[in-house]
């Protein structure tokens, strides 16, 4: 089968990209979860996840890249194996201007001339060892879903909500919210969180999703930035499980590492559990130490040149 490959990409440190932000938004970043400088961080992971994919996925037929009007000055665009993708060409009307990873995220379906399976990744997510198009779509064609076992964590933000009066986070209110929805529409509540990688997908299962909740989407459709009810991705996952479209997996850190970019000691972990799939994943508490660390980490362990690089 054919199998693409879509990005989501941003440089935050973009002048112009910056102007638009704020002109739209009327603020700056600050140093919340959901607005911080690590959302819109550019640390070089691109250059090296292509890398990593020309290396241990070299089956990938097409790599599509989704930006606001960016390109990256390093990448060759003339390589036909790389499609850029303008947001705007793929979003509403009534949600454009768009700085919200989690609304552009419904819409990926639509880019033109993306095949049937496809895979979704963030720039920060890696391939670390050789993969085959099986480990992501079953013998049936069938995406494979992978989770984390979350019950006892679970648990555990719902004492901190319910007795300590701790919110949730952004990122765990979103999960919530689409595994209400999944189980107020199927009566089957997921509490596995996405593992924080390459997720596998298909386009047609995206678009029947979208209509599923075609209105609790259009609910969100002007958040041009983050907000609590935005509805995580995770839903094009749960939604194919709760219809027996998809294949459940759960997997552990030897398989799907996140690694935290302002904990040192997950540099450590990361060789240790030599897992393969590993996150960079950027924050509100990382600091630019912390994110030229990762850019010289990510020069070592992908030193070669790939064919999409000038």
């Amino acid at each position: 089968m054919d199998i693409d490959l879509v990005y989501l990409w941003v440089d935050g440190s973009d002048p112009e990209w910056q102007a638009r932000r704020s002109a739209f938004t009327g603020k700056g970043l600050d140093n919340t979860e959901a607005n911080c400088k690590g959302r819109y961080s550019d640390n070089g992971e691109l250059r090296y996840n292509l890398r990593a994919v020309e290396k241990y996925a070299p089956w990938i037929r097409r790599i599509f890249i989704v930006t606001d009007d960016q390109t990256p000055d390093w990448l060759d665009t003339s390589n036909p194996r790389v499609v850029m993708v303008r947001q705007r060409d793929i979003l509403p009307e009534i949600s454009q201007p768009c700085f919200n990873s989690s609304l552009i995220e419904h819409f990926l379906y639509r880019i033109p001339g993306l095949s049937e399976h496809f895979l979704y990744a963030n720039d920060d997510t890696f391939i670390n060892k050789h993969v085959t198009p099986e480990m992501f779509f079953a013998p049936d064609g069938l995406p494979i879903v992978r989770l984390i076992r979350t019950r006892l964590r679970d648990w555990y933000l719902a004492f901190r909500k319910n007795v300590l009066g701790v919110p949730y986070k952004y990122y765990i209110r979103t999960l919530r919210n689409s595994a209400e929805l999944v189980e107020k529409k199927y009566g089957v509540y997921y509490s596995g969180k996405p593992h924080h990688n390459i997720d596998a997908y298909l386009k047609s299962s995206c678009r029947h999703t979208g209509e599923v909740f075609g209105q609790e989407i259009s609910e969100v459709l002007t958040n041009h930035i983050r907000k609590d009810n935005d509805i995580q991705r995770v839903i094009y996952s749960y939604t194919p499980l709760a219809e027996k479209r998809g294949h459940l997996e759960y997997v552990t850190q030897r398989t799907s590492f996140r690694f935290l970019i302002y904990k040192r000691s997950h540099y450590s972990k990361l060789r240790r559990f030599s897992p393969t799939f590993f996150c960079m994943n950027d924050s509100e508490y990382a600091t630019d130490s912390d994110r030229q660390r990762v850019t010289e980490f990510l020069a070592e362990r992908f030193p070669q040149k790939s064919q999409f690089e000038k």
